[in-house]
């Protein structure tokens, strides 16, 4: 108890200082950092045994308290984490006692539990939103696993995972799928109905796993056809509550129960566009820190992450990388805690000397300097890279002589880029694979030691994935496609569905399948593969193998580019009203 009262003394103090004193932004970090660190420190070690821990041997609730489901994630060949969040009212706080609730675990070679190799009893914390992480270990490598967890009566349903193949092993294929932007309003979660059907090793999550906009703020072009509960996120009960909105979703529940899960975040788990510790719009950098703080610590909370990607006050340690034998290295970026703020007003524009500034970093120094690290001790026939935003030169401009890039994307910190590119070249290498989510269609691109020179080296190629839902339908081009695909040479392909990514890797060559949805508005769309490309380190870069015309969907739409801007825009506009009225 003494622990407790000197962490709540702290806080308060804190809170104090902050409300009654002018904090330059590096104070103000400094002391965030301390705080939520401290509190979130003594949370670990109730959850890990640490601290005594008194509770009752069985719990009985009236309702039941897995209506978030299960998930596994990071998968290490003799490890991975196993996930649970008990919540009996999940969308008014998760309605359980404020007290600790002991979760028994068991994981088995079999899904009837015949076969269990290991169990055990992990704590659930009010403190953690009695969210449960266990990290299961001692397990083989390359193998299936059923898990399932209780509380009193109430099992929990039963998730599958996998671990990864044993470090360096010879690995002849891996299958596996990728995913972003699921904007609940937007539309239905039918693609990860699909998804749980298929026949895949491990599932990336790449970003924009929920958004903050409240009601109707963000519309789709075809109309939102749910609705967020409650206004616009900004504390830690709100991003909770929003988390379980989405986890509430059985689609996407069937496709975290049916595989393990490898996600990283990008821009409105906390907010849209922002950069580091820099706000999108109208909040101050104290008040902007509180709510990353929250936002981050619901993230962690709901997602299968290991206690080394715990929050850290206002920092979580995101970025790692996972090793598939010796077939492909993936390492997964986080391209918003670090980043330099976005140039040129963070609008679409021509370069300027801002965003050519080579001291602005996207991935922080530490960060960039572990990718190129790792880079350059690998030896796998692969090396991807899973992150957020459109990593190969775009201009969707009226013109090559009027140019407009995204200041949000890589196109906006072109020194960052291109010292990657640069190593790329220099090792001569050409199996850099990049996967891409953000920006709400699929695209695929050859990675070019020059995008201006088309005849310079193949470094690789970017697949960019479409939205589960966010945008609404889409189509199978856009007003502006024609044009973007012709002054972008290097872009082979583009599509508008809704839908994911699925990639078929062997040692000599990467398949990709873009999967898709006719709609999303309503339920029961079924899925096509609208085209596969393969890609075989032989300089002749992308080749599209299949292609079909998707049934029931458009053939095209009036939409461009900048419309998502816009409707980013629009619903900033109306969130800004609301605190005129409020005020």
């Amino acid at each position: 108890m003494a622990k407790e009262r000197s962490i709540n003394d702290l806080i308060h103090r804190f809170n104090e200082e902050t409300l009654h004193k002018d904090l330059d932004r590096r104070d103000f970090l400094q002391g965030a950092g301390k705080v939520a660190g401290v509190s979130l420190g003594m949370v670990i070690a109730q959850s890990m045994g640490g601290v005594q821990v008194k509770a009752e041997d069985e719990e009985s609730f009236n309702e039941y308290p897995f209506t978030l489901g299960v998930a596994s994630g990071d998968p290490l060949p003799d490890s991975v984490i196993l996930w649970t969040r008990l919540a009996i009212d999940p969308l008014n706080g998760g309605g359980m006692p404020d007290r600790k609730i002991p979760v028994q675990w068991e994981i088995a070679r079999d899904e009837n539990f015949r076969q269990v190799t290991q169990r055990g009893t992990e704590i659930a914390s009010p403190n953690l939103a009695h969210s449960v992480h266990v990290d299961v270990k001692d397990l083989e490598p390359e193998t299936v696993y059923f898990y399932r967890f209780k509380v009193g009566q109430d099992f929990s349903p039963v998730g599958k995972t996998k671990t990864l193949p044993a470090s360096g092993a010879a690995v002849s294929s891996l299958s596996f799928a990728f995913a972003s932007c699921q904007q609940y309003e937007h539309g239905y979660y039918t693609a990860y109905k699909h998804m749980a059907k298929e026949d895949l090793d491990l599932v990336f999550h790449l970003g924009d796993y929920i958004y903050e906009y409240g009601p109707d703020e963000y519309v789709s072009p075809t109309g939102n056809v749910r609705t967020h509960k409650g206004p616009e996120i900004r504390s830690l009960e709100d991003y909770r509550n929003r988390h379980a909105q989405y986890r509430s979703d059985k689609d996407l529940q069937s496709a975290h129960a049916a595989f393990p899960w490898v996600v990283t975040w990008d821009d409105h788990e906390v907010e849209n566009n922002y950069a580091n510790d820099i706000p999108e719009k109208d909040q101050s950098v104290e008040e902007f820190v509180k709510r990353r703080i929250a936002a981050y610590q619901a993230y962690y909370e709901h997602m299968p992450l290991r206690q080394s990607s715990m929050p850290n006050g206002a920092d979580m340690q995101l970025y790692r990388d996972f090793s598939y034998g010796n077939l492909a290295n993936f390492f997964v970026l986080d391209t918003r805690q670090y980043r330099s703020d976005q140039a040129n007003g963070d609008q679409s524009s021509p370069q300027t000397d801002e965003s050519l500034d080579p001291s602005r970093t996207l991935l922080g120094d530490e960060q960039e300097r572990w990718l190129l690290d790792h880079l350059d001790q690998s030896g796998a026939h692969w090396n991807v890279l899973a992150q957020q935003i459109f990593f190969a030169k775009r201009n969707y401009g009226p013109s090559p002589e009027e140019p407009l890039y995204s200041m949000d994307g890589w196109d906006g910190y072109i020194p960052a880029r291109q010292r990657i590119i640069n190593f790329a070249h220099e090792k001569t290498m050409d199996n850099l694979i990049v996967l891409t989510g953000d920006v709400h269609a699929n695209w695929g691109s050859n990675l070019l030691a020059d995008f201006d020179d088309l005849t310079s080296r193949i470094l690789g190629a970017e697949f960019v994935g479409t939205s589960i839902s966010s945008g609404g339908n889409g189509a199978d081009k856009r007003a502006d496609t024609d044009r973007i695909l012709a002054q972008n040479e290097h872009i082979q392909f583009f599509n508008d569905y809704r839908g994911y990514v699925r990639c078929e890797v062997t040692p000599t060559s990467w398949k990709t399948d873009y999967r898709v949805l006719p709609f999303v508005t309503k339920q029961g769309a079924d899925i096509s593969t609208r085209a596969s490309f393969v890609y075989e380190k032989d300089q002749h870069g992308l080749k599209e193998v299949s292609a079909t015309v998707v049934p029931q969907g458009e053939a095209s739409s009036s939409e461009v580019e900048e419309d998502r801007y816009k409707a980013h825009d629009r619903a900033h506009n109306k969130q800004k009203k609301k605190r005129k009225q409020t005020n």
